[in-house]
């Protein structure tokens, strides 16, 4: 459709022919990384090997080297993200610091990179004057997070302005798809366990509406009023479970505003929010969002699903396993 991104997608094809060389990485590979580095918790213990590509030429190259059994978790910004205490087997991909890029392909069509943030997205838009995607303020992370799990604010969802994406597979092959090729549902989108998002066309609105130019002001009031900010915190902890019952109120309802479990704390400001109060650990989080799930369920029969997604190893697994190498060594 458009040709600067299929000239693309053609150079990115021809990548993945090539012969992979050591020398050719321009990212950085970290050992033993702690994760709570990069998430907005601050918990989680450490992964095996951390990469962050330089670019999306290197993020091909690196994925493609990488044995097919490797596990691989894509993270941005960690802001949707309870790593365990145990930590992540196999390799990180931390796509946040890959090119932050927004390019306008057209009066009213926007290719974004994965690794540009929700915030930036919005700004951007209301600057070149377009609609549609100031609620993306008010999702604290990156383009590629927001996709992969249908982010949404304000009542509007990621998915209502995505006309296609890039994705790329283990195999380092790049494939544009089209929004119709997607189930885009309430906080979850369809796609193949082994591909991943790395750039979106937006199609945003150009209509000349006066409110729009307040609105994004508006939205960031709102969201300060009613959510805890500067503080360690991943955003929602649990989907609303409709209009009527949002998480929030629920939890409120069941006196677990302020409630605290180690260090980790439900938020005075909005009880949907765990707030980590300095030295919390992820088990201190997982337990305490366990402790809401229960009592939301036995005063009102709801069952809490998690929006943030869970990863890694309890410490109990990992020494578990630890204790087994070791001595199989012997």
């Amino acid at each position: 459709m458009l040709n600067i991104l299929n000239q693309k997608i053609e150079s990115y094809k021809t990548i993945t022919h090539m012969l992979i060389q050591p020398n050719r990485f321009k990212g950085r590979l970290m050992i033993n990384e702690p994760m709570s580095k990069h998430t907005s918790w601050r918990v989680g213990g450490v992964a095996d090997r951390f990469y962050v590509p330089h670019d999306l030429d290197d993020l091909v190259a690196f994925v493609m080297q990488l044995d097919e059994k490797e596990p691989l978790t894509w993270i941005g910004l960690g802001s949707n993200l309870l790593v365990r205490d145990g930590g992540i087997r196999g390799t990180v991909i931390a796509t946040k610091n890959m090119e932050d890029k927004i390019e306008m392909v057209s009066q009213n069509l926007i290719n974004v990179s994965v690794g540009t943030t929700c915030g930036s997205i919005a700004k951007y838009c209301e600057k070149a004057g377009l609609n549609d995607a100031q609620f993306l303020v008010g999702i604290p992370g990156t383009l590629g997070g927001a996709l992969a799990m249908n982010a949404g604010a304000f009542g509007s969802e990621t998915w209502s302005i995505v006309k296609s994406v890039l994705s790329v597979n283990r195999n380092g092959e790049i494939k544009e798809q089209q929004k119709e090729e997607f189930n885009a549902s309430y906080r979850s989108i369809s796609k193949p366990d082994n591909e991943w998002f790395i750039s979106a066309i937006l199609k945003l609105s150009t209509e000349n509406n006066s409110t729009e130019k307040s609105l994004l002001r508006e939205l960031l009031k709102k969201r300060n009023e009613m959510q805890p900010v500067g503080v360690a915190s991943c955003g929602s902890v649990f989907r609303n479970p409709n209009s009527k019952n949002p998480a929030a109120k629920l939890i409120e309802a069941c006196g677990l505003k302020g409630k605290i479990l180690g260090n980790a704390q439900v938020s005075n400001k909005h009880a949907n929010f765990i707030i980590n109060t300095g030295k919390a650990k992820a088990i201190d989080i997982e337990n305490l969002m366990l402790q809401i799930q229960r009592k939301v369920y036995e005063q009102y029969k709801i069952r809490l699903i998690p929006e943030v997604k869970i990863v890694g190893e309890e410490v109990k697994e990992l020494n578990a396993r630890n204790k087994k190498q070791t001595k199989n060594e012997h």
